[in-house]
């Protein structure tokens, strides 16, 4: 496996405020699309609980509906557990042992 080099620490936080901002744009983009995938998966197992018939090329009855909760649940939920992950996983590697 492939090691990287640590990140110089000589300015306390500089580098760790870059990686936060890349980290959570990323996974923030990421949490949009598959929230929405999800959603849209949900709106399916919903659409056929209800034996609801959507209309031709559509995905499933309502998927709007249902996309726009999932994109939001995940743009916000996504960054927030893996910010809160690698803040942990810093705190662990500052703590003396």
């Amino acid at each position: 496996m492939l090691a990287l080099p640590a990140p110089d620490r000589g300015v306390a936080g500089e580098s760790n405020a870059a990686r936060y901002i890349g980290v959570g744009c990323v996974t923030a983009v990421a949490g949009f699309f598959s929230g929405g995938m999800i959603g849209v998966f949900v709106a399916k197992v919903v659409g056929s609980a209800r034996n609801c018939n959507p209309g031709p090329e559509l995905p499933a009855c309502d998927w709007h509906l249902y996309a726009g909760v999932g994109m939001l649940i995940g743009v916000l939920t996504l960054p927030v557990l893996a910010l809160n992950r690698l803040r942990r996983d810093d705190a662990a590697a500052h703590e003396p042992d």
